[in-house]
């Protein structure tokens, strides 16, 4: 159902379904989630459930992995938008490394690539749009760099952004795994490094 054509109300509904699928599938898991963990969580009755998503947790599923999507991006900003400075850059860090400290478990990255990106085509297309974007942003900031000279025009900024993208991803996973974040400290530390150097 388009959200464009859902009242205000019917909107609100619409997002309340979807945040509470998405809550359930953090602390339970997408396997062990039904529409009816969903229907308790969110107070909706099974017309309701349906009536904004008429073909059932496919299409639930689908809608939760475009909410996580950008939850991942909307948790990055102001910072992301604005990577034309060392002290953005390091503000975004220190911000990044903080949200997922602080998140643990229930970090989107985690619900959309582990849970609902192995058992959806649409939801993994939804993380390649995810990810296209968030690398298309960092290359972004590391070109407003090389504009204002900080960092050599040598670096291929979408390579660089690419890097650092798969560094932050493997370093959330094994905060995840391990519960440290010693790795995605790392990653974060010698991708800016490496934008430094001259």
């Amino acid at each position: 159902m388009a959200e464009r054509s859902l009242t205000r109300k019917g909107a609100a509904t619409r997002n309340r379904i979807v945040e509470g699928a998405a809550a359930e599938i953090r602390e339970r898991g997408i396997l062990r989630t039904t529409l009816d963990d969903v229907r308790a969580r969110t107070s909706t009755s099974k017309s309701q459930l349906f009536h904004y998503f008429p073909e059932g947790k496919d299409e639930l599923l689908l809608a939760v992995a475009r909410y996580e999507a950008e939850r991942v991006l909307d948790d990055q900003q102001p910072h992301l938008g604005d990577l034309s400075s060392w002290e953005a850059w390091q503000a975004w860090r220190d911000a990044l490394l903080a949200r997922y400290v602080a998140l643990g478990p229930d970090c989107p990255l985690n619900a959309l690539n582990s849970e609902l990106g192995r058992t959806s085509p649409g939801a993994q297309a939804v993380s390649r749009e995810l990810m296209r974007r968030w690398q298309g942003q960092l290359a972004s900031g590391i070109r407003r760099m090389q504009d204002s000279g900080d960092v050599t025009d040598l670096l291929d900024a979408d390579r660089a952004a690419a890097a650092l993208l798969a560094g932050i991803q493997g370093g959330v996973l094994l905060l995840l795994t391990t519960g440290s974040a010693e790795h995605l400290e790392a990653a974060l530390d010698v991708g800016l490094d490496q934008l430094r150097k001259r």
